[in-house]
């Protein structure tokens, strides 16, 4: 939200969605100036097939994927730029990097063969493996065939339009509503971009990601050793994204682990470092 508000030079509004049960927490955490609230439950609402408690019963990491997938059913914005809170602007940024002069927006789409190399290369076949394994299964539902492609990572350049097709053409069909639809093993990113290419709900404008993301920290410890560094992504990429999921710093939770678990998660990452001069 700081790197939003510094570097928002268009100041494009800017929404924050949780349940309502963690509004005060937000607010004690985040204040309430520099954001607009909208509470999960108006989203779950606006879809007459959604069902409240299943989304109550969801594991939070699951139900925030629909969240997102479902907020242009309040029709705030025909498109909008979804955000990762481990993500981070390192320069200003305009409505034209994210909607052409026509007014169709650009569609993050590729193949990732950058990472995929990158990532073999430091022997690391199963990222690979368990990625493309997980775009096919996506693909097979749409009965596309031909390459895999990926609408990630963060920031989503998503559009009504898009999702509403979805809605329209296949789950209507399907008779269930995406929460039956979006699970762990069918994320909403690739579903937005297989739902792209089969009913071609937009004119598809392809760009590579907007945001430099280290998915691990042995990617990061290697970027660094060969001279990347913010100023330098500002050439390239609007923001950075350092996963939260090895950048412990970035977790609200991350001071309630143990001393112990926090002592072997830093060796661990101390072990990748020197393995990156390898």
């Amino acid at each position: 939200m700081q790197s939003v508000g510094e570097y928002n030079s268009e100041h494009i509004p800017f929404y924050i969605s949780t349940p309502t049960s963690d509004r005060a927490l937000l607010i004690e955490v985040l204040g309430e100036q520099g954001y607009c609230w909208i509470a999960d439950e108006d989203i779950v609402l606006a879809n007459p097939k959604a069902d409240l408690e299943r989304y109550k019963a969801m594991p939070g990491g699951l139900s925030q994927q629909i969240i997102k997938s479902e907020f242009w059913r309040l029709e705030i914005a025909k498109n909008y730029l979804c955000l990762d809170s481990d993500g981070v602007f390192i320069k200003n940024f305009y409505r034209s990097d994210f909607i052409a002069e026509g007014g169709s927006p650009y569609t993050v789409l590729h193949q990732n063969k950058e990472f995929f190399q990158l990532a073999a290369d430091r022997g690391y076949l199963k990222i690979e493996q368990a990625l493309r394994s997980e775009a096919k299964r996506v693909q097979a539902m749409f009965e596309r065939k031909g390459p895999t492609f990926y609408c990630a990572p963060a920031p989503f350049i998503w559009s009504a339009k898009v999702w509403e097709s979805l809605d329209r053409e296949h789950l209507t069909r399907l008779n269930i509503s995406i929460w039956e639809f979006i699970s762990l093993d069918y994320p909403e990113t690739l579903i937005y971009g297989e739902a792209l290419l089969k009913y071609r709900a937009i004119p598809l404008l392809a760009i590579e990601p907007l945001f430099r993301t280290y998915h691990y920290d042995w990617q990061y410890y290697l970027m660094r050793r060969l001279g990347e560094t913010e100023a330098k992504l500002r050439q390239n990429y609007l923001g950075v994204i350092y996963q939260s999921t090895w950048r412990s710093e970035l977790n609200f939770e991350s001071s309630k682990k143990s001393l112990l678990s926090q002592i072997l998660k830093r060796t661990k990452r101390l072990m990748r470092y020197l393995q990156s001069f390898i």
